[in-house]
């Protein structure tokens, strides 16, 4: 009798500890299935978990490093299309120096083109100055949080750091160099540069000249002097480094005059006494360019008593020499542009880059963490039949107590 009781004991304690086994296995299985993650917790397998934990992390530092790139990529798209802007406003800057010229504008109209001129130069000023959305100028070079040009009586200056900063693998830079996109225009050729006197009262005017054999080109200063005498009209250049002549002859309207590696071709009818001076080019910047563009007009007015009257030789030579320099300056901010279109490129790039590295990251966190859910099902269906078994079995059990036999 004692061992029909303990081995009743034994089967009934049996089949409890198989249900309560076989219940638990279920439970994890449905709460793997209902999550999808076949790691729910460090427990369930250390180092799976480990793997998945630095997966997470590395997504999370490419997300940071795709946020700042995005931010990056504003701020330069917002400078792009600002240099866009400054490149339409310059073109129509030219176009109005070039109207200037015309021989049949009278002195009011002149004066309007001048307001528009100004108008524009004020424009393309604020333009240089723009800030990005979070108030960093775009083009502060190397950095600087205050507006990178500034007024001062010698002209404009920039306040920022020169240079372009060249970012790095997951990352470009999010503003410009200032300094090489608007303070970096040449004077005159970009070799030497020709100016007209204040004092000259003739007709005479002078292209941008050319060199004509570098290897003879001095570098020194020069004077192209006229002298007018008995209605005939001669030149002497002089090499004021030297102190010594160097050309010199009869004055011929459309001739050139060559003289160390370089030549220029004034025409018009030159005054007695009038001179243009020839210099080596200097670095100057599209304020300055565009100033002396609106002086070379305003100059050129000449007003005696209350008649208004233009100096062509003065207003020729003005808008002669400025559409060179304008020139160079829309190729500066071009340059510029092209830069911009660069990186945005780039930037294009690095986020398909990051991207395609979130979804390995995130293929070997799925890996190691995420479930098979068709082997999940398979599994469920698995344990929960040997569930059902075992509580099949545990009411069999039930049936060997004695009192289901007494009667």
């Amino acid at each position: 009798m004692a061992n029909t009781r303990v081995g009743t004991y034994n089967a009934f304690d049996s089949a409890v500890r198989n249900i309560n086994s076989r219940y638990a296995t279920l439970s994890s299985l449905q709460e793997n299935l209902t999550s999808g993650k076949r790691v729910l917790r460090p427990s369930d397998d250390p180092t799976a978990a480990a793997q998945a934990e630095r997966a997470r992390t590395r997504i999370a530092r490419v997300e940071t490093d795709q946020r700042a790139l995005a931010l990056q990529k504003d701020s330069i798209t917002t400078a792009e299309s600002t240099l866009g802007e400054a490149n339409d406003a310059l073109q129509s800057f030219r176009e109005l120096v070039v109207s200037a010229g015309n021989g049949s504008y009278s002195a009011t109209e002149r004066a309007a083109i001048l307001q528009q001129l100004t108008s524009l130069r004020d424009e393309i000023y604020a333009q240089a100055n723009r800030s990005d959305s979070n108030g960093i100028p775009l083009f502060s070079g190397l950095g600087s949080a205050a507006p990178p040009f500034t007024t001062i009586a010698a002209g404009v200056q920039y306040q920022g750091i020169g240079g372009q900063s060249t970012g790095s693998a997951v990352s470009i830079p999010s503003t410009i160099d200032g300094d090489a996109t608007w303070m970096s225009v040449p004077t005159g050729n970009g070799v030497f540069t020709v100016d007209y006197a204040a004092t000259n009262t003739g007709t005479a005017w002078t292209d941008v000249g050319q060199v004509t054999n570098p290897s003879a080109v001095t570098g020194d200063n020069y004077t192209l002097q006229f002298s007018v005498v008995a209605g005939v009209t001669t030149y002497t250049v002089v090499d004021n480094t030297t102190a010594s002549a160097v050309a010199g002859g009869p004055y011929t309207a459309g001739q050139a005059i060559a003289f160390d590696g370089i030549s220029i071709t004034p025409k018009g009818d030159p005054a007695n006494g009038d001179s243009f001076t020839i210099a080596p080019s200097q670095a100057s910047d599209v304020f300055s360019v565009l100033d002396k563009a609106i002086a070379g007009i305003r100059n050129a007015a000449i007003t005696t008593g209350t008649v208004s009257t233009t100096n062509v030789g003065t207003l020729t030579h003005g808008i002669t020499q400025a559409l060179t320099q304008i020139d160079s300056a829309l190729q500066s901010i071009q340059t510029a542009r092209g830069i911009a279109g660069d990186l945005l490129n780039r930037a294009d790039r690095i986020n398909n880059s990051q991207t395609a590295l979130s979804v390995q990251h995130e293929a070997d966190r799925s890996r190691v963490e995420d479930m098979d859910m068709v082997q999940g099902i398979s599994d469920f269906q698995n344990q929960q039949t040997g569930y059902s078994a075992a509580l099949q079995s545990y009411a069999a059990i039930q049936k060997l107590s004695l009192f289901n036999f007494i009667s």
